[in-house]
């Protein structure tokens, strides 16, 4: 007997639902903002990137660090650069009193040259008095930079003095410029002075000229740092600022360190005129105003131990340019007074732009330091330079 089953009714199993993914085409508005905000970013940087890979592919003889700090300044990063740059040398001060130096670093003829016959010196300046005790040898003795030199008027002489007791190791190099045996020339460089000139010439000492050439040395702040003057000729071609310390030469020879107070042009009997700051020793005395840091420059202000160098005219009418490492503006100020100074100006500041550089024979041979520590090399001015400077020759 058989049994009867019902038949049963078999349903198809419904298809698995898949996971609806991004569909091919669509983008999510988060990706599609950061995208937006990325190409926003990249055409807000373009120029910036356009500008620094310019700058940095012009010629120019400083390395690659030093203009990429440039840049960062000049295009609204100073701030934050002067900011780091206090820091590092504020980690990096000295410290007072420790072991003395043995020995001064070298520079120029030992004990100079005496002119045969010569019994008494006429012309040359009295010897640094030493500012600690003992001294040591040689020490604020000028010399010489050639042995061919006579003792009795020579043109340059150079010397190195320690400049405080409470920091026995800082050393400040010294030279002495008389009016009456060379003359001065400013040269503008690639860069600085940052204004428009009819030509800007060879940028470093002219081949015609080295057969003269006794030493180069730095100019001051870039122009826009100092807001100062720039002439060469009769010409001016940034306008002079009252009051402003101003290095000088003038067409009948004389030379002058001086606050300005010609108005915003120079006369025709200007040959040159270089501002940087106010004066920082004035009629024999320290500018009171010493401790106002923005009144120094932008960069560094007056308080940071760094590289200084400043020019001084004496009461006789002679240059004297001071190079000095770990100094403050007045420290540095205290020292040009000490020399002989009766007015002094700063110029420039860092390791990196200061120079000041001798030759030992004439044609620019045996290229010396002042200071053997100044990073740049001996013959810095002999080629193309970024930086307006000064050459001294032989008159």
């Amino acid at each position: 007997m058989s049994t009867f089953e019902p038949p049963v009714s078999r349903r198809p199993a419904p298809a698995p639902r898949r996971r609806r993914g991004p569909q091919r085409g669509r983008v999510s508005p988060r990706t599609r903002l950061r995208r937006i905000l990325t190409a926003a970013a990249l055409v807000a940087l373009l120029p910036a990137l356009i500008s620094y890979v310019s700058t940095i592919a012009e010629p120019s003889n400083s390395t690659w660090g030093i203009r990429s700090v440039e840049w960062l300044r000049d295009h609204g990063a100073a701030g934050i650069v002067t900011k780091i740059e206090s820091i590092y040398y504020s980690l990096n001060e000295p410290s007072k009193g420790g072991p003395g130096l043995r020995a001064l670093p070298r520079t120029g003829l030992k004990g100079g040259a005496r002119a045969p016959g010569t019994a008494t010196v006429v012309e040359r300046p009295a010897r640094i008095a030493p500012l600690l005790s003992p001294s040591l040898p040689g020490e604020g003795e000028w010399n010489s930079i050639r042995g061919s030199e006579s003792s009795s008027n020579p043109p340059l002489l150079v010397t190195t003095f320690r400049t405080d007791p409470e920091y026995p190791r800082l050393v400040a190099g010294v030279a002495w410029i008389n009016p009456s045996r060379s003359e001065v020339s400013l040269v503008p460089g690639r860069l600085e002075p940052s204004v428009e000139l009819p030509a800007r010439g060879p940028l470093e000492v002219p081949a015609s000229a080295r057969s003269r050439l006794l030493a180069t040395f730095n100019s001051g702040f870039k122009l826009a740092d100092s807001h100062g003057g720039w002439a060469k000729n009769g010409h001016t071609y940034a306008p002079m600022q009252q009051g402003e310390a101003t290095f000088v030469r003038y067409a009948d020879g004389h030379y002058d360190v001086a606050a300005w107070h010609g108005g915003p042009r120079v006369p025709a009997s200007v040959v040159f005129a270089r501002q940087n700051l106010p004066l920082i020793v004035e009629e024999g005395k320290l500018n009171p105003n010493l401790s106002d840091g923005p009144e120094w420059g932008a960069t560094l202000g007056n308080a940071v131990r760094v590289w200084r160098s400043a020019l001084g005219v004496d009461r006789h009418g002679n240059l004297l340019y001071v190079a000095a490492n770990e100094q403050t503006v007045s420290s540095l100020a205290k020292i040009l007074q000490h020399a002989g100074a009766v007015r002094a100006m700063e110029l420039d500041i860092n390791s990196y732009w200061i120079s000041f550089n001798t030759y030992g024979a004439p044609g620019a041979l045996h290229p010396s330091k002042l200071l053997s520590e100044t990073e740049r090399s001996a013959s810095r001015y002999l080629t193309p330079d970024d930086r307006d400077f000064f050459a001294v020759y032989e008159r």
